[in-house]
């Protein structure tokens, strides 16, 4: 049979050709025949019974989408928290003021707050795929010219630019791995966000760790982030666009070729409604208004103690007289993999307990280990790493929550969009706290420090309990819906 005779054949049967002589991407790319099969899915067809995507078994290139789309997550909690490492070194080295070294902390997050923004309103505009890999690559990039920087000032603008593509992979990353992943499964792939930031800031003090008495070990830890963005290029090249979000363009025939090659020829159609126009006020709309502003301040009250944490992990370990130089980044680490610990049980949690009772529960661990901590400062060590360790293990399903609700509650159309609001929201109080946290901690000591924090949790728990929706065991369509979600 000669090309356009197996070109046919194909069609016929539904696939998209990838085969040994290559195929078409659904973004318009070829597959060349050397990725052509790593592009595929490793098992057979699941079936005759037509499959979609909410019904459809976990398999190795599902997981694999939700592996390398996590790569953000990981890349944000690396540099936010080694850059805390890194200025014990770069402080007096610049001669840093306590204004400059609060600037530089915050600069990212201002990055982060214009990137989730901007981000998810352009990746619901232009798809999925085309901002996936150019992120990346501008973060390698930018990585490598921050170890250049002479002064502050260089810093500032450097970690303000990382922030702003760190920032738009979220809701890129997010987006994907929710509109592959099938309904039973959302909240485990979602809970691989949250724990890749965990991870990455765990890495990232044992990075500094390593690094912190090299000459100019700060450099190294700037440009370290190098190596994640590589193995992320490579993982994310054969990443396929959201048939979702294919068919919410009215796209069908593409959408058909993508579901075809990641769940087999009995893949069933995309049933999404074709809304070609994306529209940032939709997000904003009645039906969504209440939504995106329970999520915007959650995501803040819940985000900003654990953000001034990390960026200045040392200093708050030192202040509670845990130890201080290696053995407070140790100390941080330690805390890290805490925070880290938590999100497995909350992956568990989230999909038998349900979504509304994991957050209250954990909420109000949260606010107990922050009080204690506000309360007792002088306590001894064993109490002060009870009461961090109570917090930490805690956050693990807020931390997932903040990516699972709005990727959940939120359209096709729009979903990057409001998962980049919400981000954005909460990155405003996460700015004011990090610039302001070294201010604040000078002059009032760590227990009113950590009390404030506590006031955030505690804002959080009480939104929750009057607010926060049960979306277990819905489809997308379902949870995203205008309406009112049971609290139960």
């Amino acid at each position: 049979m000669d090309a356009r005779g197996t070109s046919r054949s194909a069609c016929r049967h539904g696939r998209a050709d990838d085969g040994p002589r290559g195929g078409i991407k659904a973004d318009g790319g070829r597959v060349s025949p050397s990725n052509a099969s790593a592009a595929a899915p490793s098992e057979e067809p699941l079936g005759a019974a037509p499959v979609t995507i909410d019904e459809a078994p976990s398999t190795p290139f599902l997981r694999r989408i939700a592996f390398f789309s996590s790569g953000g997550s990981f890349l944000d909690g690396y540099v936010l928290s080694l850059i805390g490492v890194a200025l014990t070194q770069i402080g007096p080295l610049f001669r840093l003021t306590d204004a400059e070294s609060a600037a530089i902390g915050a600069s990212v997050l201002a990055g982060i707050l214009l990137g989730t923004v901007v981000g998810g309103y352009l990746t619901d505009l232009i798809g999925r795929k085309r901002m996936f890999v150019v992120d990346i690559v501008a973060l390698g990039v930018l990585s490598l010219l921050s170890t250049q920087c002479a002064d502050a000032l260089q810093l500032i603008c450097a970690r303000f630019l990382i922030g702003v593509f760190v920032g738009a992979d979220y809701p890129i990353a997010t987006s994907l791995i929710a509109e592959f992943a099938p309904t039973r499964s959302r909240a485990v792939s979602m809970g691989m966000v949250s724990a890749a930031w965990y991870l990455g800031a765990t890495v990232a003090a044992v990075v500094g760790w390593a690094l912190i008495d090299v000459p100019g070990g700060w450099r190294w830890m700037l440009g370290s982030a190098i190596v994640p963005c590589a193995v992320l290029l490579i993982g994310r090249r054969d990443i396929p666009e959201s048939p979702r979000w294919l068919a919410s363009k009215g796209r069908h025939d593409e959408a058909a070729q993508v579901m075809s090659r990641v769940f087999g020829p009995h893949a069933a159609p995309v049933t999404e409604p074709a809304r070609p126009r994306t529209s940032l006020g939709t997000v904003f709309s009645q039906g969504y208004l209440g939504r995106i502003l329970f999520l915007g301040v959650l995501t803040l009250c819940q985000v900003v103690p654990m953000y001034a944490i990390y960026t200045f992990g040392p200093d708050i370990m030192a202040a509670f007289g845990l130890a201080s130089g290696k053995e407070a980044i140790l100390g941080e680490s330690a805390v890290s993999l805490l925070f880290l610990l938590g999100t497995f049980p909350a992956m568990y949690w989230l999909n038998t307990l349900g979504r509304r009772r994991v957050l209250i529960g954990s909420l109000a661990c949260m606010l107990a280990g922050l009080v204690a901590l506000g309360l007792f400062p002088q306590a001894p060590a064993a109490v002060i790493v009870a009461a961090f360790g109570l917090y930490a293990f805690f956050s693990g399903g807020p931390g997932i929550l903040q990516w699972l609700y709005p990727n959940e509650l939120f359209p096709t159309e729009v979903r990057a969009t409001a998962v980049g609001v919400a981000i954005g929201i909460s990155r405003v109080g996460t700015i004011a706290a990090t610039y302001g946290l070294p201010l604040f901690l000078a002059r009032f000591g760590i227990g009113p420090t950590m009390l404030v924090a506590a006031g955030l949790v505690a804002l959080a728990l009480g939104l929750s309990a009057a607010l926060a929706p049960e979306t277990r065991g819905k489809t997308l369509s379902e949870a995203s819906a205008p309406g009112r979600h049971r609290r139960v």
